[in-house]
């Protein structure tokens, strides 16, 4: 089912100097293998999970994005691989997804639409590519989604935590994903309560 307007027409890509933004095809399997193994450790704490596993394969990896694009084609939900400009490197990914269950009660009945989760490899976390990301991000889903309202979401005690503060986002409340996850909600400070 649909968590976004159907009428609408979903932005196709974004771009800036430092990145492109574009759905997540099977077609980046290699370059998204690359920097998912590259970042293997930072996204155990991202994700608060084993993925991806010491062994995870390029086979796995490439049904992992089987799985987004379709999602991303169904109106499920939506993957974004983060390229640079070349399209030569894989930076990272971003994920719009419905609100978890156990906040879709309060966050639907205040206009949310989406949740909204992303990380960088590893090697970029100096760069200040995360906060050139977030500012991307926050431009794009303002001027081209057809959502009225999303919020972002971390890990507790993610370092990505005090990027949405610094940024100026809003920390809002704690929630459980359905896995048991704790992650922290943020959202646009006109939109705090």
């Amino acid at each position: 089912m649909d968590f976004h307007p159907a009428n609408i027409p979903l932005p196709e890509e974004t771009q800036t100097h430092r990145l492109l933004l574009r759905p997540l095809t099977v077609g980046h399997v290699d370059l998204d293998y690359d920097a998912v193994m590259a970042s293997r450790e930072q996204l155990n704490r991202w994700s608060q999970t084993t993925w991806p596993t010491p062994d995870f394969t390029l086979a796995e990896n490439r049904a992992d994005l089987e799985r987004h694009q379709w999602e991303h084609g169904e109106g499920v939900a939506f993957t974004y691989t983060v390229l640079n400009p070349a399209q030569s490197r894989c930076l990272g990914c971003v994920y719009i997804t419905p609100i978890p269950d156990s906040a879709t009660h309060h966050y639907a009945h205040e206009g949310y639409a989406a949740k909204v989760t992303f990380w960088i490899r590893s090697d970029e976390l100096e760069s200040g590519l995360e906060s050139h990301l977030l500012a991307t991000l926050r431009a794009w889903f303002a001027a081209e989604w057809p959502f009225d309202r999303v919020i972002y979401t971390v890990s507790q005690n993610s370092p990505q935590a005090e990027l949405l503060d610094s940024a100026g986002l809003v920390q809002q409340a704690s929630i459980t994903l359905a896995d048991g996850r704790r992650c922290w909600v943020y959202a646009e400070p006109a939109q705090a309560e």
